[in-house]
């Protein structure tokens, strides 16, 4: 799933371990997530969208819609 996350830790100024502080999942996971290995559980996309304060849409795109 296409995403924005790096792009958005960047602009925060957080490194993958803050970010995956800040979420309660390790660096490993914020690793897999931005490099599109894997796509986020639901609850975890909505984590993801309240720390950046924006919606889940804004964040992951669906290559497939």
């Amino acid at each position: 799933m296409k995403n924005r996350l790096k792009v958005l830790r960047a602009e925060h100024g957080w490194t993958q371990q803050e970010l995956g502080d800040r979420l309660g999942v390790s660096r490993q996971a914020v690793i897999a997530l931005e490099t599109e290995k894997h796509d986020p559980s639901l609850d975890l996309a909505y984590r993801i969208a309240a720390l950046f304060a924006c919606p889940v849409e804004d964040i992951f795109q669906n290559p497939h819609a």
